[in-house]
């Protein structure tokens, strides 16, 4: 009995891989510098006083900035082909997303934005099947 093959994979989820790659690469690097501006308590953020989320701004800097370096330095193993990456950044855009659905309030566009990302390499990870050898 032979077993089925996966279909190859075509050049639109090669190349969205590799956007996702450098896309997990750029909002992780964000994410470190905004991570770093609130930890300076940088007069940045807005402050949102009817928020259900509460979060002191310390606190919130040290998420982005250990969110931002896992996620840049796993763009970088996903872009460079590493099978392992693929899966650890489903699930960093994951937390990706949520946090920035926990900054809507503040930065409702850049929040858009940053989520349809993470959908979008969500996809691009989940899709893509290795080559056979």
């Amino acid at each position: 009995m032979s077993r089925p093959t996966s279909p190859a994979n075509s050049g639109w989820v090669t190349g969205g891989v590799m956007f996702a790659g450098v896309v997990m690469m750029l909002n992780g690097v964000l994410d470190v510098f905004r991570g770093i501006m609130a930890i300076a308590k940088d007069d940045v953020f807005v402050s949102t006083p009817q928020y259900v989320f509460r979060f002191s701004l310390t606190g919130w800097g040290w998420i982005h900035l250990i969110i931002g370096l896992l996620l840049a330095v796993t763009g970088w193993f996903v872009a460079s082909g590493a099978a392992w990456a693929r899966g650890v950044g489903v699930g960093l855009a994951v937390l990706s997303a949520v946090e920035s659905f926990l900054a809507l309030p503040y930065y409702p566009l850049w929040g858009i934005v940053v989520i349809a990302l993470d959908v979008f390499v969500i996809w691009a990870l989940c899709v893509y099947r290795p080559e056979p050898a």
